[in-house]
C-alpha cells in the first residue's frame, strides 16, 4: 500500500486557503501557453444574450425568470447584476454572447466520480450484480495515483458538460487516496461537495479529511456518506452524531432496489433522529405512501438518478408524489451506472419516465420544473440555494453560455423546451465557476484532454477485467 504523504495542494489552492480567496485567485501553472491567467478580481460582462434563464422569478418572467436580450455582470466571483443595457465597468472583459443563452450552472447532487474506471461495465446486471461484479472488486485495487486519474477525468467531463456544482458520494478509502481524490477535484476547478464514508472504527478520518483537505479550499464542502441499514444502526447513529457535531448533511442511499426494504432503511433513519432537512436520500424509489408523507413532513431531501435507475432496472422514483408532498429534489448522474455526464439526457429521462409511466404529458416534472431541478432545485436539496442555482445578484458566479445555433438545436420554436429536448453538452460553449472561465469557445481552459484521457487509460490497465 502506498504510504501516506502530505497532500501537495497546487499553488492556487494554497494561496486561496491562506488568504481566504477563491480557487480562481491564481491560475494553474499547467496547460497550454495560450491560457492566460484570470484573477478573481477580474470583471466579466456577458453582453447581448438572446435569453437569460435566471431561475429567479423575481428578476424575470415566469417560474424560470426569463429575460430576453439581457446582460449578466460577473464581479469578484459573484453575479453582480442582471438586466438590459448594463454598462461595462472600467477594465471589465466584455464577452459578446449575441444569439446565445445564459443560465446558472447545473447542480449534480449524486455522483461517484471514481467509477469512471468501470464505465460500461457489468451492463447486464442489476444493482446487486453490478456492485458484486464491478464496484466492489475494483475499488480496493485503485491506488492513490490511479484514483487521481479517474476522478480528474470524470470531474472534467462533468465540468465541460455544464456541471458547476457536484456532490460526490465517496466510499470508504484510505487517507492517502482521499488526498489524491480531493486534489483531482480541486484541480478540475468545479465546486464540489465531498460526501465521505469512513471505515468502521475509523470515523475520525472524516473530521481529518474535512479539516485538513476540504476546509482550506473555498470551492469545497463536506457531507457524511452512509448506507442506512438496521444491521449497522450503531455505526449509523455514530455517523449522524458526527454529522451534527460538524454541522454537515448526512447523505445516504435509500431504497434503490426493492430488496432494500429488508434493511428497514426509513425506520432506522427515523429511529436515530436523522429524518429532516439535513438528510439527503439518493434514489428513494421503493417508498410507501406513508413514507412519502413522512419525508415531506420532515423536509428530507432526495436525489433522483433516472438514467442509473433505468440501467440497473431498479425502478422509477415516485417523483410526482414526492413533489406533491413538498419534498425538495434534484438530479444526480450516479457515477459509473449513468455512463454519461449529460445533464440534458438526465433531464429528458426524468421527464420521459414519468410521462410513460402515467401516460400524462402534464405530470411532474414538466420541462420548466426539470430545468429547475437541474439548477436551483438541486441547490435547495443540498442546502446551497443561498450560494448557487440561480443568477440572483449576490450568489456565486457559476454560469453557463449555451449556443442554440447548431444542427441539433435550431431553428427557434420553444427555446426553454428545446434546452431540455434538444440540448447536448457541445451546445455549452462557456462555463464559469466562481466567476472564473473554465470553458471558453467550447474548450476547457488550461486542460489538455489527450493527457487526461491517456492518464486514465494507463490507470485502467492496472485494474482487473470486468464483464
Amino acid at each position: 500500500m502506498t504510504s501516506q504523504k502530505p497532500l501537495r495542494l497546487n499553488r492556487r489552492s494554497l494561496l486561496a486557503g491562506a488568504g481566504g480567496l477563491s480557487l480562481a485567485a491564481v491560475s494553474k501553472s499547467t496547460g497550454p501557453a495560450s491560457a492566460a491567467p484570470d484573477r478573481r478580481g477580474r470583471t466579466t460582462l456577458l453582453k447581448n444574450a438572446a435569453l437569460v434563464l435566471t431561475m429567479d422569478p423575481r428578476i424575470g418572467d415566469g417560474e424560470l425568470g426569463l429575460l430576453e436580450g439581457a446582460d449578466v455582470l460577473l464581479r469578484h466571483g459573484t453575479v453582480a447584476a442582471v438586466g438590459k443595457h448594463l454598462e461595462a465597468p472600467r477594465g471589465a472583459r466584455v464577452r459578446d454572447v449575441s444569439g446565445r443563452f445564459v443560465m446558472p450552472g447545473f447542480v449534480d447532487i449524486h455522483n461517484h466520480l471514481w467509477q469512471s474506471s468501470i464505465r460500461g461495465g457489468c451492463s447486464d446486471q442489476d444493482v446487486a450484480g453490478w456492485l458484486k461484479t464491478c464496484n466492489r472488486p475494483t475499488l480496493p485495487k485503485i491506488d492513490p495515483s490511479d484514483m487521481y486519474a479517474f476522478v480528474h477525468l470524470a470531474a472534467l467531463d462533468a465540468l465541460q458538460a455544464g456541471v458547476t456544482t457536484l456532490v460526490d458520494w465517496v466510499h470508504a478509502i484510505p487517507y492517502a487516496t482521499s488526498e489524491r481524490y480531493v486534489q483531482a477535484l480541486d484541480d478540475a476547478g468545479l465546486r464540489f461537495v465531498y460526501a465521505m464514508a469512513a471505515f468502521e472504527g475509523a470515523e475520525e478520518q472524516v473530521r481529518t479529511v474535512k479539516e485538513r483537505l476540504l476546509d482550506p479550499l473555498p470551492l469545497a464542502s463536506a457531507q457524511i456518506a452512509v448506507h442506512a441499514r438496521r444491521a449497522g444502526i450503531a455505526s449509523l447513529r455514530a455517523s449522524w452524531k458526527q454529522a451534527k457535531d460538524l454541522g454537515l448533511m448526512l447523505n445516504s442511499h435509500v431504497l434503490e432496489h426493492r430488496t432494500d426494504r429488508d434493511d428497514e432503511q426509513i425506520q432506522t433513519l427515523r429511529e436515530i433522529g436523522a429524518l429532516g432537512p439535513d438528510l439527503l436520500m439518493n434514489h428513494a424509489i421503493h417508498l410507501t405512501r406513508e413514507e412519502i408523507a413522512l419525508l415531506g413532513d420532515r423536509d428530507v431531501r432526495v436525489a433522483h438518478c433516472p438514467l442509473s435507475n433505468m440501467r440497473l432496472a431498479s425502478g422509477i422514483m415516485p417523483l410526482p408524489k414526492l413533489h406533491k408532498a413538498g419534498v425538495k429534489a434534484g438530479l444526480g448522474h450516479d457515477g459509473g451506472t449513468n455512463d454519461t455526464s449529460d445533464m440534458f439526457a438526465l433531464m429528458k429521462a426524468a421527464v420521459g419516465l414519468q410521462r410513460a409511466l402515467h401516460e400524462d404529458p402534464g405530470i411532474h416534472p414538466t420541462l420548466p420544473a426539470v430545468l429547475r431541478m437541474a439548477t436551483t432545485g438541486g441547490a435547495e436539496a443540498i442546502g446551497m440555494a443561498d450560494q448557487v442555482g440561480s443568477l440572483t445578484p449576490g450568489k456565486r458566479a457559476d454560469v453557463l453560455v449555451l449556443d442554440p445555433g447548431t444542427l441539433n438545436f435550431a431553428p427557434r420554436f420553444d427555446w426553454t423546451s428545446q434546452i431540455v429536448l434538444n440540448g447536448q453538452p457541445p451546445n455549452i460553449t462557456d462555463v464559469y465557476v466562481d466567476g472564473r472561465p473554465r470553458k471558453t469557445d467550447g474548450a476547457l481552459v488550461g486542460v489538455n484532454p489527450d493527457k487526461v484521457v491517456h492518464a486514465a487509460e494507463e490507470a485502467a490497465a492496472h485494474l482487473p477485467a470486468t464483464s
